[in-house]
Order: structure tokens, then sequence, then C-alpha cells
């Protein structure tokens, strides 16, 4: 089933970014009066087609989904008839051909700014960004940040929930600076904290780059209370109940949830002597954890106790935590326009970063990454995909306006190079360019798919 829901979204998300994309290119040569001879989703053998409107455009699908086409009316692929000469691409002011061109990019940022539109409208839900004990040594230890600390902004920047919070610090963090951050603490006082992130290398800035920082969600201090019985587990089985406290294991009293959770994982196999309190009386419970196989980044493959049950959580310690951020129609245009050009600007950012070398290239995501995003993003709600939809357009749109030959940021470079010396480019300039934009295109292609199956493969 979740494999049907990731091909099911992914498809999807090709279709809705690709079709944008391709309509800025369509509309924009409409108004342009430039005849539109083809309109494709997708590359290679064709699936579907239809011919339909004034110019009998042909709507296709093809075989290949990874992109799509327009193509118009181009004296410098075929024979155009003299009365249509007029509508020619070719044949049109750089001007014209320059707004056709950038049109694509431009749908892909609109379609990000109605899609974080609408989240904003419906409202993001999220978890407030109370921090957990920081890693000692690590800047956010250095800075004098504690546990249940609130984090209210850093520099200016208002910081409502965790989103908030990592996507702020990965724009501080490219930069590797000082941030001024506001806290208010467990006790309620509201103080101001500098936070070192020059002591970051660039290379940490990846998906755990929060545990460079020292940086986590705060965890409710728990009892070491059953709130949850699996059936078939090892706590069913010992007889536990729901709404039973675990005072001591072995004789020793556990810390909280989390000492009481540390003691099984540590017990696989073993028989272990439970006091617990049940109904205001304390009874003697054995119990023996089940063994079960964890894989651990720094510790490897290893056997593991588990009795199959949960903690009992106080609603209204949750409740405290959460946050929803909904806006009014106006604000939240003004935040989806900001958000999408923020995202853009972090993109360029990293790419950039690359380039030189500074930030590894294993971030490179491809379609097999991206597939698996889209399903989890699909399986978590509604919101959490439009998100993954939002980003993944800026990313088209961005990726699209690099001046790279064979992309549309190629044929900018290209009129922009004709508006400066007030002449086409050289059809064998754009024959060499051609090629070497292929071989980049191939190349980065080549790296993303290797960076996918090299994920498959560790992770």
């Amino acid at each position: 089933m979740n494999g049907l829901i990731t091909v099911a979204s992914f498809i999807f998300a090709l279709a809705l970014l690709i079709t944008f994309h391709e309509l800025g290119h369509y509309l924009v040569a409409r108004l342009c009066n430039v005849k539109v001879l083809r309109f494709s989703l997708g590359f290679g053998k064709q699936l579907y087609a239809k011919r339909a409107g004034r110019d009998q455009t042909e709507w296709a699908i093809a075989a290949f989904p990874l992109g799509g086409y327009v193509k118009m009316l181009d004296e410098r692929e075929g024979e155009v008839a003299a009365n249509e000469l007029p509508r020619a691409f070719n044949r049109q002011p750089v001007g014209k051909r320059f707004a056709i061109v950038i049109a694509g990019p431009v749908a892909n940022f609109l379609l990000a700014i109605l899609l974080y539109w609408v989240i904003f409208v419906a409202g993001v839900p999220g978890m407030k960004p109370y921090i957990g004990p920081p890693v000692a040594g690590s800047p956010a230890a250095m800075a004098g940040l504690q546990d249940g600390d609130l984090i209210r902004k850093l520099d200016s920047e208002d910081i409502a929930s965790w989103q908030d919070l990592r996507w702020a610090l990965l724009d501080h963090g490219v930069k590797l600076g000082q941030v001024a951050v506001e806290v208010e603490s467990a006790r309620g006082g509201i103080t101001s904290r500098n936070l070192d992130l020059s002591r970051l290398r660039i290379a940490e800035i990846d998906a755990s780059f929060l545990d460079s920082i020292g940086l986590a969600p705060y965890r409710p201090k728990l009892k070491a209370q059953l709130g949850q019985i699996m059936a078939g587990g090892a706590a069913e089985a010992a007889g536990l109940r729901v709404g039973d406290e675990v005072l001591a294991v072995n004789g020793k009293v556990p810390a909280g949830w989390e000492g009481f959770v540390e003691i099984i994982r540590a017990s696989p196999g073993k028989r272990l002597s439970l006091t617990v309190l049940r109904g205001g009386s304390e009874i003697a419970v054995s119990l023996t954890p089940l063994s079960a196989q964890s894989l651990g980044e720094d510790t490897g493959e290893r056997t593991i106790g588990k009795i199959g049950a949960g903690p009992k959580v106080d609603a209204s310690e949750i409740e405290r935590l959460r946050v929803t951020q909904q806006y009014p129609l106006g604000v939240a245009l003004g935040k989806a326009v900001q958000m999408t050009w923020d995202t853009s600007i972090f993109s360029l950012k990293m790419l950039g970063k690359m380039l030189l070398g500074e930030v590894s290239w294993r971030n490179l995501s491809g379609p097999i990454t991206i597939a698996d995003y889209a399903g989890q993003s699909a399986q978590l709600g509604w919101v959490p995909y439009l998100t993954f939809l939002a980003l993944i357009s800026i990313s088209l749109g961005v990726l699209n306006l690099l001046p790279v030959p064979l992309l549309d940021g190629g044929h900018l470079m290209y009129y922009i190079a004709e508006i400066i010396k007030g002449s086409p480019v050289s059809e064998q300039a754009m024959e060499i360019g051609s090629r070497i934009g292929f071989a980049l295109l191939l190349g980065l292609m080549a790296f993303a798919f290797y960076n996918d199956i090299n994920r498959l493969l560790t992770s």
C-alpha cells in the first residue's frame, strides 16, 4: 500500500509541476501570437495525442515523464509558410522570446506561492520551539541555552515553531556567523543569548545540522507509567495493564519513562522483577523483554529489548507544546511570496556552495529520493504534501534559470548576449553550447542517481 501511495503521489507531483511549467511557456507564447505546434508532458514515444484549438495544437503525453516541452513554429526546425512567418518564434523580437522562455520558471514560482498561500490560510500545525537539554560542548550549550527554554526570536525574526527555527538556522548556518537568540526560560524570564555558528563546518549544513548545533526538541518529563499495551508483546504477557506505574526494576528506581526504556533496551531476553503501583497498591510483576534488532548510526546493528508498551502522556502538556500558524488571506499571501523568495535565494546559495566545494554534492537528490519524499509527505497529510510540492516547484524554477545551455536559463543567457551585442548568437556557438549543456545535465543526473542508490544501500 505504501508503495502505491509513493508511486501515485510522485506521478501526480511530476504531472502538476511539469504542466504548470509548460503552461507558462504556452500561455505567454499565445499572448505573443506565436503559434504552438505541440504541448508535451514527457519525452520519447507518444502514449497519447490529441489536436485541439484554433491552431490545432497537438496535446501529447510521452513515455519518459521527467520533463516536457512546448514546440513552437520556428524556421530553424522546418519550413514555415509565408503567411505564418509573423507567428514564428525565431521572428519575434528578443523581448518577446525572453518573456516566453522565462515564463516557465515564473509559473513554477507562482505555483509555489499559490500552494504556500493555501497552506498559510488553512493553518500549519507544528510544535513550539521549546528545546531539550543542549549537547555538552555544542554551540547551543556554549551560548547558555537550557532545557525547557522557548526560543522567541533569531536576530529580529520572530520564531513561532520548530519549522521556523530550523529554516532560520539553516539560513544563518550558511553564513557561518553569530546570531542573537531571544529565549524565554522555564521560569518565565526573557533573556538574549549569542549563538556562535562560526565553529560549524559548512559540510555540516545538511539534514542533521541541528545536531551539530546541539539543539533538539523539548521532551516532557514522563513518569514510568504505561499508557498503551500492544497485543502480543511482553508487557501483555506479563499481565501489565494501562495505568500501571513502574516504581522499581530489580530494586532500582528508573529515571522516568526514558530511564525505564533504557533498562528494557539493555535487557533483551533477561528476566526482570518489577514493582508496580496499580490502584493504590504495590504488586510484583515478572517481565522478560523480547529480543529485537536495531540499527544505529554509530553502534551498527545490535540486539535490544522490547516489551510492546507506550507511556501515558499528559494531553494538556502536549497541547501546550503545539502551535498552528494560520493567517488572514492578505497576510498569508505576503508570507507565501516571502517564503518562495527566501527558499529560492537559499537554494541558489547552496548551489553556489556546492560549486565552490564547501557543501557536499551528496545533498543532491534524484528522482528516487524525490519519489520517496513524495510518498512520505503524502502519508503525513495534505499540508506536508503541499509543502513538498511547493519546495519541488521552487527547485524546478531555480534549476531552469541556471545559465546552462538546454535549460531555460541557457536560452535567456543567449538573449542577454543578443541584447548587449545587438545581434543573435551564432548557430555554431549555440550548437557548441548545447553539447556542453547536454554533458553537464547528463553528469548531474548521473550523480543524482548515484546519490539516490547510495542512500538506498546505506539506509
